[in-house]
């Protein structure tokens, strides 16, 4: 079955905060400590907090099915970037931050990444946005290639908070 790609709602948080649980460790640098990554994820990514992302008209959570179930999910965020570093690299405005990106691993290789990229530039260009841009860790090169891949160029780099330490990130920018 083809992956289908829909607007998540509050029915679908508790699927999406299991998801999120499973797969945002897979994002974060290799020494990163469980401690901090664990506590990113009680704040950020819980059923409770994909409810009001759901509901946040500056937010579009997308899921993906295979058929199997839930395989992957993305997050935009509309608006100016919120970090000026970030605002004063990117290049097209207005804009809108591609938040978060994750497919099971179990899912890797099986177009999943690829249709939900898909689904959320078209949905960033119909609500207007004139490019999409999204930070991720320097040491993960899987993800760069990815987004390289997906039209997505390196304009720079920025700092993001994991516990008590500051990871080095790059930002990429895809004009639509």
């Amino acid at each position: 079955m083809p992956v289908q790609i829909t607007q998540a709602t509050a029915a679908d948080a508790e699927r999406v905060a299991e998801l999120a649980a499973r797969t945002f460790p897979l994002a974060c640098p290799p020494d990163a400590p469980a401690a901090d990554i664990e506590a990113f994820i009680a704040q950020h990514l819980t059923a409770a907090r994909f409810a009001e992302y759901v509901t946040d008209a500056s937010r579009l959570v997308l899921i993906a099915d295979d058929g199997t179930g839930l395989s992957g999910y993305a997050m935009l965020v509309f608006g100016e970037p919120y970090d000026e570093q970030v605002a004063a690299q990117l290049t097209a405005r207005p804009t809108a931050e591609l938040s978060k990106i994750y497919v099971a691993p179990e899912h890797h290789g099986a177009g999943v990444a690829a249709a939900l990229m898909e689904a959320a530039i078209e949905q960033a260009a119909a609500r207007g946005a004139a490019s999409v841009w999204l930070g991720t860790n320097q040491e993960n090169a899987r993800a760069q290639r990815f987004y390289a891949k997906s039209g997505f160029a390196n304009v720079g780099v920025k700092r993001f908070r994991l516990g008590d330490r500051w990871e080095d990130d790059f930002v990429f920018e895809r004009l639509l």
